[in-house]
């Protein structure tokens, strides 16, 4: 596997039981699949994946960890699930997660959200081995001010879309479980954890830049771009993933000392614009053009957010490992390799040693 920098907290997971809730999702794919290259034994539930192309499909995870097609709106169903299995660590990641659909679909969006979230921790206090959970939110939980500096994990909460309001309302309820249920709990750590922009091999997510971008140049067609003046955190998905695993670790070890919330974001150079992010996407591809897609703002999306880490920098000693000349590098040649032929599996396996190798 190569060597791993983070050996100490990578090494708890071996031989552990671990619930990862989306592992048909894109972050939950690659969190699955990690985890299982520790040694964990994954128990993955979620939804079936909606296309043949996700990148759970496409690395064959079925078969290399135990997976539950479930629903974290159906308590009942989850809570016999769980109990059956057992586990000691629990990552959330199950959500409906696009800013765009949840002005389609409003009410599945905080039913998935906020109700699948307390579900999740319903069923998560029960558990007699349970040892740490890590509730994925997302950096859109904070009330966006368009300011220019990073959001702290102290900051205000909220939303002006329905997606951000349901992160926001999943940390309210992250904070009432975390106080009315786990504070004396000394044996049980939880943690919440936002993250920024994730790209990545394998998300094939409508109304993403990176996807859309891939499938236009699957086609030869130009990068049509809505927004292109608009920033963003940048980050390989591997970086927050790592963040998570370490939380989880620390959690595990001394679960009062790091329960709470925790950012986990690029460094600033890392905040780029959608048309830089473009450029770059091309100039790895190989070719390609780009073109502003003139009158198609859509409903409102925030233009300038970025996270503040320095929490997850100096209580976790956590850091990013890639800029993001290289996690746009490694996104983009995970998408070309894997279209002109190579098999997907191996090249996440590679990447995710490369990154646990400090390569």
């Amino acid at each position: 596997m190569g060597k791993m920098v983070e050996s100490d907290h990578l090494s708890l997971f071996a031989g552990r039981r671990v619930v990862v809730t989306g592992d048909t999702g894109f972050k939950g794919s690659w969190l699955a699949l990690w985890l299982s290259m520790c040694g964990a034994e994954v128990l993955g539930y979620a939804l079936p994946p909606k296309r043949d192309n996700d990148h759970y499909n496409l690395i064959g995870l079925k078969g290399v960890i135990r997976h539950v097609d479930g629903d974290v709106r159906d308590f009942e169903g989850m809570r016999k699930v769980f109990s059956d299995f057992d586990p000691e660590i629990v990552f959330h990641l199950a959500a409906q997660a696009l800013v765009r659909l949840s002005y389609e679909e409003p009410k599945n969006t905080f039913d998935t959200n906020v109700g699948g979230f307390v579900n999740v921790l319903e069923v998560a206090r029960c558990l007699p081995k349970l040892r740490s959970v890590i509730c994925v939110t997302s950096d859109k939980c904070y009330l966006n001010k368009e300011w220019t500096w990073g959001y702290r994990e102290s900051d205000e909460l909220g939303g002006r879309d329905p997606y951000s309001a349901s992160k926001a309302a999943a940390e309210m309820v992250f904070f009432g479980y975390m106080q009315a249920f786990f504070k004396d709990r000394e044996d049980v750590g939880i943690g919440s954890v936002r993250a920024g922009n994730v790209i990545g091999g394998g998300d094939w997510s409508e109304d993403r830049i990176v996807p859309d971008s891939i499938k236009a140049l699957q086609r030869g067609e130009p990068i049509f771009l809505r927004n292109p003046s608009s920033t963003r955190p940048w980050q390989h998905v591997l970086e927050p993933l790592s963040g998570y695993m370490l939380l989880a670790a620390k959690l595990h070890a001394s679960p009062k000392a790091y329960s709470g919330s925790w950012n986990f974001g690029p460094d600033r150079n890392a905040v780029n614009t959608v048309r830089d992010l473009a450029e770059r996407i091309i100039s790895h591809w190989g070719d390609g053009r780009i073109e502003t897609a003139v009158g198609s703002e859509g409903p409102y999306e925030s233009k300038l957010l970025h996270l503040n880490c320095d929490k997850a920098f100096y209580s976790l000693d956590w850091h990013p490992r890639w800029d993001f000349e290289r996690t746009v590098a490694e996104t983009t040649v995970w998408y070309r390799d894997v279209w002109r032929g190579q098999p997907a599996l191996p090249k996440t396996r590679e990447q995710i040693t490369a990154y646990m190798g400090g390569e």
